[in-house]
């Protein structure tokens, strides 16, 4: 099914359900619960972040690690990526 029959098998469900306001009060529950579920894929779990944080302690200790020291520095390496 296309997004847009999708839409329309939606529409045409609430129009059903539209003078019951109990099931649509459900309807409502269920749709904010299933939004929230969305993944944001510039989000990580607290996992994710303190796993980031140690690899890159690590990359440190290997001196795999740029210093900066000052903004010209910082603005020359920004430019390489």
């Amino acid at each position: 099914m296309t997004a847009l029959q999708l839409n329309a098998d939606i529409y045409s469900s609430l129009a059903t359900i539209a003078e019951d306001e109990r099931l649509l009060a459900r309807a409502a529950k269920y749709l904010k619960r299933l939004a929230a579920k969305k993944e944001d894929p510039t989000l990580m779990t607290r996992e994710e972040f303190f796993a980031g944080v140690d690899e890159s302690l690590a990359q440190i200790g290997r001196g795999e690690a740029t210093r900066i020291s000052s903004k010209e520095a910082l603005h020359n390496w920004l430019n390489t990526l």
